[in-house]
């Protein structure tokens, strides 16, 4: 195939630009603790200095997959499918949500929401970044919120998130993996003062799975 009718698909939703997908335990936020699989699409231009999958930004290091066969492959291990990335709504969800839709499975989605929401989803955790913030309806669409901290100032940058969302989404901090001694009890102690706000911590890491 060549590269132009490839990257149409692409454009399409089709084929995405596939990273890795693997069966693990969800390890942060909501439905922590619950066996899921994961799709990690490439391709990210939000650009986190303390982005710990890096090597996701840049899609075309990443072959282009059929969701067909990205689909097949999860359906032979869990109910819940987890999107991530990178940033996976810098592509079209749609067809790959239908086709999950279409099997009974349960699709989710970890997202900066730098790009319009786009897929059918059961669950959406929003967690947006200064330097590209969320655009469309997302705010109103979000099951959960979460702000990964890594110093004070994102405190103040997590409560203008939050005023954003609609009132049935779940707020959650989470220490950024790096500075997490540094910043957990500076979290610890704003959720114990600020009730409405939840402590989401990367379990995966600590339990040393994916």
């Amino acid at each position: 195939m060549e590269k132009k009718d490839t990257m149409a698909l692409v454009d399409k939703g089709l084929l995405l630009p596939l990273m890795e997908e693997f069966y693990t335990i969800q390890g942060e936020g909501f439905h922590k603790g619950t066996a899921a699989y994961f799709i990690r699409v490439g391709g990210c231009d939000v650009g986190c200095h303390w982005c710990d999958v890096k090597e996701s930004w840049n899609a075309e290091t990443h072959p282009p997959t059929d969701i067909e066969l990205i689909v097949e492959n999860a359906a032979k291990y869990s109910d819940t499918i987890v999107v991530t990335g990178g940033e996976p709504l810098t592509w079209d969800m749609g067809p790959l949500t239908d086709r999950l839709k279409g099997r009974n499975l349960k699709t989710h989605i970890e997202t900066s929401g730098a790009y319009p929401l786009t897929g059918d989803w059961d669950w959406i955790c929003l967690s947006p970044k200064k330097n590209k913030l969320p655009v469309g309806r997302i705010y109103n669409e979000a099951h959960e919120l979460k702000v990964i901290v890594y110093n004070k100032h994102d405190l103040i940058f997590a409560e203008e998130q939050a005023a954003l969302t609609n009132k049935d989404c779940i707020l959650y901090l989470q220490p950024e993996w790096s500075v997490r001694d540094k910043v957990t009890p500076m979290i610890v102690d704003y959720v114990m003062k600020n009730p409405k706000w939840k402590v989401s911590l990367q379990t995966h890491k600590y339990l040393n799975i994916p």
